[in-house]
């Protein structure tokens, strides 16, 4: 969790929170697993979706959290639900969302922001781009990590011309951004797993906030998991050692898109993609970090029986 420093109040000094250098107040409260469940659809319901649930390890509590726009909602939270509320500072974008940065352009079918506004509306409506809010929770970040910009655009470079209708597995999923990405790049049976509670509460929050069904997100270890049956694409973007070990389970994808590689470990998980009958077809540098697009040897043709986009079907360029 982003380390943050924050005006801390309460009831009896609530009158803080009307000075003029503070506009947004976060409210937050340890619970009991079972506190948890029964009233986290309130909770929901009254954080429209964004309700964030931080799981720390060691501690059997959990955190919760909500972003108040206004200090009535913030005290009505409390009042219901006790709690605390703490003043963020007027700038409190700057530092979580990152507002001044330009929102995340995938292709020319999706953009991706942490905040929404006219202007996003207006880019997400030309040309029939899709437009994903991805909130810069004080948990998890909104997709700007070049590593995950690197996966997204490979998905997308991937299914341009795939009809709707395929499926894909995220495996260490995060927000959820690759996931909902796949939704609407068509996508049918779509899954993301990760091992932290919070980041399955914050897939699921982003889900609902940009009223994108069919998503599936489970809480397991990726090292565990054992897939149901035949996944089109599987993202994975973790950490070189971690994706070496798990590839074996992988061989059942036709594609995959891996991330989180250092550069200075790319030869060996292309030799250990060879070992495993994967063949490297593409490569995507970002800064110390590499992502590569693999497919099981003697997948020549994408879902659809056309080939997938890349310099209209021939081996894609390393990149």
């Amino acid at each position: 969790m982003v380390e943050h420093h924050l005006a801390k109040v309460d009831v009896a000094s609530s009158s803080l929170v009307t000075r003029s250098s503070f506009s947004v107040y976060l409210w937050r409260k340890q619970a009991e697993l079972h506190w948890v469940k029964e009233h986290e659809d309130a909770l929901q319901a009254k954080a429209r979706g964004q309700l964030v649930i931080v799981r720390r390890p060691g501690r059997k509590r959990l955190e919760l959290e909500i972003v108040c726009h206004s200090r009535s909602d913030s005290i009505a939270l409390l009042n219901e639900f006790g709690g605390r509320i703490e003043a963020l500072p007027r700038n409190w974008l700057e530092r979580f969302e990152r507002r001044g940065r330009k929102p995340l352009k995938i292709g020319k079918r999706l953009i991706i922001s942490s905040v929404g506004g006219t202007l996003l509306s207006r880019l997400s409506r030309h040309k029939d781009r899709s437009h994903i809010i991805i909130p810069a929770s004080l948990a998890f970040g909104t997709g700007e990590h070049v590593t995950t910009a690197m996966s997204l655009r490979f998905l997308e470079q991937l299914t341009r011309r795939w009809k709707p209708g395929w499926s894909l597995v995220d495996l260490g999923t995060g927000s959820g951004i690759l996931a909902l990405a796949a939704k609407c790049f068509g996508a049918d049976r779509v899954t993301g797993i990760d091992n932290d509670p919070a980041a399955i509460s914050v897939a699921e929050s982003n889900a609902r906030l940009n009223k994108i069904r069919g998503a599936t997100f489970q809480l397991g270890d990726v090292r565990k998991w054992k897939s149901a049956q035949k996944t089109d694409v599987i993202t994975a973007n973790l950490y070189s050692d971690l994706l070496i070990e798990i590839l074996p389970k992988l061989g059942d994808s036709d594609w995959l898109i891996l991330s989180g590689i250092l550069r200075s470990q790319q030869d060996e998980l292309a030799r250990a993609l060879r070992r495993k009958h994967l063949d490297a077809i593409s490569m995507k540098p970002g800064g110390k970090w590499i992502a590569i697009l693999a497919r099981r040897s003697g997948t020549l043709q994408s879902p659809d029986d056309e080939p997938a986009n890349f310099c209209g079907g021939r081996r894609p360029p390393l990149q």
